[in-house]
């Protein structure tokens, strides 16, 4: 490849990126106009400007109120949760070469569910905001181990294997939460809507613990991108080129792992982001993980803020049903896709 090809590819790759992070910001305005109290994207953007010192703009108590302490901190953590979401299912699909592949298959974000929910039954509420990302991450840790020791054989692991294993695993763990459900008593109706994914009205100290470990994470697994580009060669080709294959599959499980518990800890059990949105952005920039990582981060993140939006709308239109989890509307959305997905699986997803 030349120089000429590496520069256009480079400035083709940072316009996406530009592109992507402008419809983000402008998704941003948009959804926190959202809300049985209408505010003007115009005003909301002023607003903003204000608050960076950018500009002035006159608003009252109320307002503020509403749009930095009740929509933001909601927008900004469906936000967190679908760039985790996201990057989680890139990574697994890269690392299983395997369209279908996502946190849920191997049973990483049950895991989490499981360790969330223990959280909320047994333990402080006061401590909650702080244990329930470590016992959602110690949830996810023991699924991840659990499916990785039994897939392993010989000290290699094979990426079949390693799939129907997580699809036990992630059946054994949906049984532990049926019965903590059963058992939970007054609890079972916030826990129900919790396991099919809530944003609902996340405090900015949520919002901040969500961030930061999802950015880190982010940054970590990015670091495997060339590495995984590699994977798609074979494991064998991978090898050649000096890639520890068994490590990189240990470290990506584990940072999966991290990246899953932090988007579950707050926002419960979303289903299907993992899976099409990385699928859907293979498709408009390719295979290189170099781009696809950021590119289904922030695609991820807007599909999640419109799909939270349009549970507001809805509550706005249908007052009488209550706010709905968001887990439906990415289910409606996921299930078809996955149909799909199946009805192709005959055709090598890779070539």
């Amino acid at each position: 490849m030349t120089e000429s090809t590496h520069l256009k590819k480079f400035i083709h790759w940072k316009l996406i990126i530009v592109y992507l992070i402008a419809i983000l910001c402008l998704t941003v305005v948009l959804a926190t106009a959202i809300g049985n109290t209408y505010i003007p994207p115009q005003k909301i953007g002023a607003l903003f400007g204000s608050k960076l010192q950018l500009c002035e703009a006159p608003f009252s108590v109320s307002e503020e109120i509403i749009i930095f302490d009740i929509r933001l901190p909601r927008v900004l953590l469906a936000i967190f949760v679908g760039i985790a979401l996201a990057t989680a299912g890139t990574a697994m699909q890269g690392l299983f070469k395997n369209p279908m592949a996502d946190p849920y298959i191997l049973g990483i974000a049950t895991g989490a569910g499981v360790g969330a929910v223990l959280s909320m039954l047994k333990l402080p509420d006061l401590f909650s905001l702080y244990t329930t990302p470590f016992m959602a991450f110690a949830g996810a840790m023991f699924a991840t181990f659990m499916v990785y020791n039994i897939a392993k054989v010989r000290g290699r692991i094979a990426v079949d294997t390693l799939l129907l294993t997580g699809i036990a695993v992630n059946l054994f763990l949906s049984a532990i939460l049926s019965f903590m459900m059963y058992i939970a008593g007054h609890n079972l109706g916030y826990i129900y809507s919790w396991l099919m994914g809530r944003i609902g009205s996340p405090r900015w100290t949520e919002v901040e613990i969500t961030a930061f470990s999802v950015f880190v994470c982010f940054i970590l697994i990015y670091l495997f991108a060339k590495d995984l580009n590699a994977l798609l060669l074979g494991e064998e080709s991978a090898q050649t080129l000096g890639i520890n294959v068994e490590n990189v599959k240990i470290i990506l499980l584990v940072l999966t792992a991290f990246i899953t518990a932090a988007a579950v800890a707050f926002a419960g059990t979303i289903g299907f982001v993992g899976l099409i949105i990385p699928h859907i952005t293979r498709i408009l920039v390719g295979p290189d993980h170099r781009i696809l990582f950021p590119a289904s981060a922030l695609v991820g993140g807007i599909f999640l803020v419109w799909a939270d939006a349009l549970i507001r709308f809805l509550d706005m239109m249908l007052p009488s049903i209550g706010e709905m989890p968001v887990g439906i509307i990415t289910a409606f959305f996921g299930a078809p896709f996955f149909i799909y997905l199946l009805k192709k699986s005959k055709t090598s997803y890779y070539q």
